[in-house]
Order: C-alpha cells, then sequence, then structure tokens
C-alpha cells in the first residue's frame, strides 16, 4: 500500500478513553491532539467524527497494546476491533502500530516537562498517541 500523504490521526485505545494525536507526513511531526471518551470501550464515536471531520485525515494509525514478549492481550484484540471498526466507518488507509512501552514513555515526558504526576490523566494518553504516532512517521 502506498503511504498517504498528508495529515494522519493517531489513536490510543482505551476501554474508558482513548487518546488522539495529529501528524504531518511532510514533516514527519506529531503533537497530541485531544482524548474522546469511550463507554465499556465503546468510543464518543460522535466526537470522533467531529475530529475527523476537522482535521482531515489521509490515514489513521492506531496502537497495538502487546505483552513485552510481543505477544497479544485481551486489550491487543480489543484495539484490533476498534481499528476494523474505524476501517470501515470512515475509509481511510489504516495502520496498526506497535504501542508498547508507549504510556510509560509519555508519563516521563510529561514528569520532565510539568512535574512528577502534575499533569491531567488524559494527557499520558495524547501523548502516548503521539509518541507512536511520530514513530511511524519517521519509518515511512
Amino acid at each position: 500500500m502506498s503511504r498517504p500523504q498528508g495529515a494522519v490521526m493517531g489513536l490510543d485505545y482505551g476501554t474508558k478513553k482513548i487518546g488522539l494525536a495529529i501528524g504531518q507526513t511532510i514533516t514527519r511531526t506529531s503533537r497530541p491532539l485531544a482524548t474522546i471518551k469511550a463507554r465499556d470501550g465503546k468510543p464518543d464515536w460522535e466526537a470522533l467524527d467531529r475530529l475527523i471531520k476537522e482535521w482531515q485525515p489521509v490515514a489513521l494509525v492506531v496502537g497495538r497494546p502487546l505483552h513485552m514478549d510481543g505477544s497479544e492481550q485481551e486489550m491487543t484484540r480489543r484495539a484490533d476491533k476498534f481499528a476494523n471498526r474505524l476501517e470501515q466507518r470512515y475509509r481511510l488507509p489504516l495502520f496498526r502500530v506497535d504501542e508498547r512501552l508507549s504510556s510509560q514513555e509519555a508519563e516521563n515526558l510529561l514528569d520532565e516537562m510539568h512535574g512528577k504526576g502534575l499533569y491531567a490523566d488524559d494527557e499520558v494518553d495524547r501523548m502516548a498517541a503521539s509518541l507512536f504516532l511520530e514513530t511511524w512517521l519517521q519509518q515511512q
């Protein structure tokens, strides 16, 4: 599949909230964007629809939470199911990426920026999405 050019949205799936980041294929950079609520693993589709319409990404990148040995876990299957729904709903190219340690890396970065624990809980999800999205962009 050829790589799309333009804005790309990263999504860090969770059963209670989903962190979003926006990146650009030209600069290969990303930034945290928003966090949307989820209920029992189902996202607030209206909020996501608004963000997709506003940012008009050419592709979506969804993180796959894996065990440290690379094996799948229950959250991997849930994230894959979410990715499949995104693909059906928005008809955009969708890429799945390994997100191991992205939340820990996000917490460390936010601790450095704001002080240990001096940031909102949902900032971690947005930052994690930004980190794995930027890694994906750099590999393209």
